[in-house]
């Protein structure tokens, strides 16, 4: 029986960590991206799918009655982001660390 290998292309802990950390922000991003346009699409489907999600937990009185904002949408966004690229790196450095 052979061993499965996997490719090695650039092997250094810090280059791997960047690569998760990428994928992760670009991940979060996309999904973010999506789950706002179901809650664009629709807002009362979406919440009762949120009130279900959260074991009947009631967040109707949350929703504040403002229209959508872009500059909202993107800075939530890039927080989002920034903060799933740490994790990712970290979660990388981390993977790599222990030999996993």
């Amino acid at each position: 029986m052979g061993t499965l290998t996997l490719p090695s292309a650039p092997s250094s802990v810090a280059a791997t960590a960047l690569r998760t950390g990428i994928a992760f922000a670009a991940t979060v991003a996309l999904f973010y991206a999506l789950c706002t346009l179901v809650w664009l699409a629709a807002p009362v489907a979406f919440m009762r799918f949120m009130n279900n999600l959260f074991h009947g937990l009631d967040f109707t009185p949350l929703v504040a009655q403002a229209a959508f904002s872009w500059s909202g949408f993107l800075a939530a966004a890039v927080v989002l982001s920034t903060w799933a690229f740490l994790a990712g790196c970290f979660f990388g450095w981390l993977r790599q660390r222990i030999g996993a």
